[in-house]
């Protein structure tokens, strides 16, 4: 009679499982410090913009102009 670890795959085991879980992880990490860093690195240039409001409502305009 063979044991049980023997009629096992690699794909089975519990070790094979948590690594991939690790894996997955790490790269959702990875993924989401990248675009923090892509978020904070880049500053477009400014454009123009109305400044005052419009009573219309038809247009949009930015809340706080940082220019």
């Amino acid at each position: 009679m063979t044991g049980r670890a023997e009629t096992r795959s690699r794909f089975a085991s519990r070790g094979f499982w948590i690594a991939v879980a690790i894996a997955i992880a790490l790269v959702v990490a990875a993924a989401n410090v990248h675009l923090v860093y892509v978020s904070l690195a880049s500053q477009p240039a400014c454009v123009p913009h109305l400044q005052a409001p419009d009573h219309g409502g038809t247009t949009y305009r930015a809340a706080k102009s940082a220019c």
